[in-house]
């Protein structure tokens, strides 16, 4: 029986890594490519196991490279999930966008999860396989970064897209949208102000914010059997920043009303 396999794009980063564990409980197999070929190795080596944790340089911006990330998962066996994780963010206002940083963020954010998914597209037809994008809430809400605000909300759309023209294929298409995570770059801004999370956490319900971990039990789920009949689903990982913001409630409950 050949392997099952799982993609899981910009691995090398603290989000991409904590996906990459949890698919390496029900994958054989996990096909870790970033950009970082170095990082990628790292980051598959800190996982501890070589022959299920793969490192793959790879820029998922350029459609050959994105072919030869195909090839190599084929020959590593089944590729039952594909998680489009890589992502980044340019400038924080849209009057500081410029065009160039537009398209970078756009294809990035966007145009990468559909190379990557129109690669592997036979191959998840072959396994009734399952896709999961990692958008954001920025693409649901504005909390700057407008080019990759955009973008993310263009991939949401693609996700529905290919829960809708692939369902009959088996194929199933998801979205996880995070909220601030605690990730490394968060943890350098921390080191440069100690008050950063206590500033955070007060925008968020839970009084949280999300980890790793929390994003990638949650890709882990919808990759599952256990959601076997959910598609084309967008679901915020955000401590409820997206549900409303408490702060506000208790300013306007405050305040008074006329």
């Amino acid at each position: 029986m050949s392997s099952s396999v799982a993609i899981v794009t910009g691995a090398a980063g603290d989000i991409g890594r904590a996906i990459a564990r949890r698919l390496g409980e029900d994958h054989d197999i996990v096909l870790m490519p970033d950009l970082d070929g170095a990082a990628a190795e790292r980051a598959a080596a800190s996982l501890g196991d070589p022959g299920k944790f793969v490192a793959f340089a790879c820029d998922i911006t350029d459609p050959a490279n994105v072919a030869d990330m195909a090839k190599r998962a084929a020959a590593l066996g089944m590729v039952r999930t594909l998680v489009n994780n890589a992502g980044a963010a340019c400038a924080v206002s849209l009057h500081d966008t410029t065009p160039e940083i537009w398209r970078m963020d756009s294809v990035l954010n966007l145009e990468a999860a559909f190379l990557c998914f129109r690669a592997v597209e036979e191959a998840l037809k072959a396994t009734k396989g399952s896709v999961v994008n990692i958008a954001s809430v920025n693409g649901t809400n504005v909390f700057g970064h407008p080019a990759y605000s955009a973008a993310k909300a263009g991939l949401l759309h693609l996700t529905k897209l290919i829960a809708v023209e692939y369902g009959k294929f088996g194929i199933r298409a998801n979205a996880v949208s995070p909220g601030t995570v605690r990730t490394q770059a968060w943890e350098d801004r921390a080191a440069a102000n100690p008050n950063v999370f206590e500033d955070a956490r007060r925008w968020y319900p839970l009084q949280r914010i999300a980890n790793p971990e929390d994003v990638a039990n949650a890709v882990g789920f919808l990759a599952s059997p256990l959601a076997a009949a959910i598609t084309g689903a967008c679901l915020p990982v955000d401590c409820g920043l997206t549900a409303g913001q408490a702060e506000l409630a208790r300013t306007f409950s405050q305040s008074d009303h006329y």
